[in-house]
């Protein structure tokens, strides 16, 4: 299959472009760095002329409200440009419990992704991972002094980034689902504890404190963020780390 990987470039795109041709597809990264721009338009109709199948995996720049028009034009346009095309599979990132959070600007402008790629006129899949392993060290940035980081004990089912790109490459390499597949890690942790694992990890002696007002996920409530009957990828934290 000759599959358009846009956002082909960063941490999972690049995994997926790797996989799709190590299984003998051609697999094509396409990128601002590449000339291709999702909001302004340019090179992407040719990025995707003649794919059987696009990955979306393309970020906004920024988690406030702007990230809304972000994942509006960017579909637009490049749902237009398949259509054009004659693509036959249109492959998005989402994320697991983006519908539960709208408090949460961003997961509002994951879930409006989500619903223009369902309305529009390509067969699509959706593949709602929970979160990465790999950005572990921001969340616990966002809320770290010299002494202490705190953070909420939300319930996070972390999943290794190769984990993600896998999944998304054996969806886009298969029949549209025209529907969503849920991928998670195996294990489920407290925010705040996989904050002290990883400290601790790392020789770092910051303490963490549970704080239910701290940061980002303060705003999850429950364990909307984890799904026990999803696809479970076999990386454990401890390993990963």
């Amino acid at each position: 299959m000759k599959i358009a990987v846009i956002g082909g470039t960063g941490l999972i795109g690049s995994q997926v472009v790797k996989n799709l041709n190590a299984a003998g597809h051609e697999a094509v990264p396409h990128s601002k760095s590449t000339g291709v721009d999702v909001i302004g338009g340019q090179g992407l109709d040719e990025a995707v002329a003649g794919a059987d199948a696009v990955v979306n995996l393309t970020n906004s720049p920024t988690f406030d409200e702007a990230s809304l028009a972000f994942f509006q034009t960017s579909m637009d346009n490049l749902l237009a440009a398949a259509r054009k095309g004659g693509v036959g599979h249109f492959v998005i990132l989402s994320i697991v419990g983006a519908d539960q959070v709208p408090e949460l600007d961003y997961y509002r402008a994951k879930v409006l992704q989500e619903k223009i790629l369902a309305a529009g006129p390509i067969p699509y899949s959706i593949v709602r991972a929970t979160q990465f392993m790999d950005f572990m060290d921001a969340v616990l940035s966002w809320t770290a002094d010299a002494d202490t980081v705190r953070l909420p004990a939300t319930p996070i089912q972390p999943i290794a980034s190769k984990d993600v790109a896998d999944a998304v490459a054996e969806v886009a390499a298969g029949a549209p689902l025209n529907g969503v597949r849920n991928i998670a890690g195996p294990e489920v942790f407290p925010l705040d504890e996989l904050g002290r694992i990883t400290l601790s990890h790392k020789g770092d002696s910051r303490t963490v404190v549970t704080d239910p007002t701290a940061g980002m996920f303060a705003a999850v409530k429950g364990d909307v963020l984890t799904d026990k009957n999803a696809r479970l990828a076999p990386t454990h934290y401890a390993d990963w780390l």
